[in-house]
């Protein structure tokens, strides 16, 4: 029996800041001065991105300095803001209640009783914290003391197929099981001071946010659910891409994590992505050609045009890609969740691809019907 996608939810801070603003209290806090503020300004507006939520704003309005404590101005060139170790306790503080907000939607979505959830599997990369996210969520969400947990840590982008991947996995071991993938990600947690050329791309496209599914096998439970047939997850893949490392990483180091993005990572994708996902839908009986919709997660505007490309796609077929971009900015693992609850709301034609790209270089696929 299929894995019946039975209810999603999505979650957002509440207070959001304009890609401009953004890119204005870098380049003021950090001392960056005109010749570089302008190449900053440059690669902002090359994001595509128009707002992004953060945990760590008090408001969504006035002075760009006074929105968020946080993050202080830069004393001298040797500042690099918070210690790793303050950037988690502010994972500790705000992360929990992000995603028990996604969870308790999906739940709502689905019209499943907290009670009945067997399994939690959590999805997560900018944070540590024990007891974390998990343990949060059984106990404000009244989920039994005995529910099975399992966490999908440090994956990047990709990490919540990984969580559908384990959901369907347990789902189709057992009927009677009902999975709960939760992913919550605060990624302004990890902005990097001054001109880091490595975390310059990660500082103008990452963003915090949380989604979550429940799901189980068999019929479809009664009460509110998107128009039509639901949507059932009915196979998963993944590709590592040979000698390809270096092109995307994600480590820790005393001031955040640091990502790494290679201009390879394109490149990559154009060269690599088809010839593997044809042979993976030859798999499940199907032909590119059959596919009626993608999900594409928005690792950046690059990305989405590299997949394109590469799959012979327009800019319609990624719009929904593009339009989560632009709104909320890459919220890295719950970011592929925002847009398939937006496709599945829209109606969007089935059977749906999504892909999802992460350090590896590494391609994770779901097939939904």
């Amino acid at each position: 029996m299929p894995f019946i996608l039975h209810g999603m939810g999505t979650a957002l801070p509440p207070h959001s800041m304009a890609q401009a603003d953004a890119v204005d209290l870098h380049t003021t806090f950090c001392g960056i001065g005109d010749r570089r503020a302008r190449t900053l300004k440059a690669l902002y507006r090359r994001s595509r991105i128009r707002t992004r939520h953060s945990v760590l704003f008090q408001s969504s309005d006035g002075p760009l300095r006074a929105r968020q404590p946080f993050y202080a101005a830069a004393a001298d060139d040797q500042d690099f803001g918070p210690t790793t170790s303050e950037r988690m306790a502010a994972y500790a503080e705000h992360a929990p209640d992000l995603a028990i907000r996604a969870a308790r939607s999906a739940l709502q979505a689905g019209a499943v009783d907290p009670s009945e959830v067997t399994h939690l599997i959590s999805v997560s990369c900018t944070g540590f914290v024990s007891p974390g996210v998990d343990s949060a969520l059984i106990e404000s969400l009244g989920l039994g003391a005995d529910t099975e947990r399992t966490h999908v840590g440090f994956m990047g982008c990709h990490g919540a197929l990984n969580g559908l991947r384990v959901a369907r996995g347990y789902a189709l071991q057992d009927p009677g099981v009902v999975p709960l993938v939760c992913a919550v990600e605060l990624c302004s947690l990890h902005f990097a001071y001054g001109w880091d050329l490595d975390m310059l791309v990660a500082n103008s496209l990452f963003a915090d946010g949380a989604a979550a599914v429940v799901g189980r096998v068999g019929a479809p439970a009664s009460g509110p659910s998107e128009a039509g047939q639901p949507w059932r997850v009915i196979g998963t893949g993944t590709l590592l891409m040979a000698d390809s490392a270096e092109a995307m990483t994600w480590r820790i180091g005393d001031h955040g994590f640091r990502m790494t993005l290679s201009a390879r990572v394109p490149e990559l994708i154009e060269e690599r992505l088809a010839g593997w996902l044809d042979g993976w839908l030859a798999e499940q009986g199907l032909s590119r050609e059959e596919v009626g919709s993608w999900a594409i997660h928005p690792g950046g505007p690059r990305i989405l045009t590299a997949v394109e490309t590469a799959l012979g796609l327009t800019t319609e077929d990624t719009a929904t890609s593009r339009e989560v971009l632009a709104t909320c900015g890459n919220m890295s693992s719950p970011t592929i969740l925002f847009i398939l609850d937006r496709m599945r709301t829209e109606g969007a034609e089935r059977p749906c691809v999504a892909l999802a790209f992460g350090p590896g270089l590494a391609v994770e696929a779901v097939l939904l019907a």
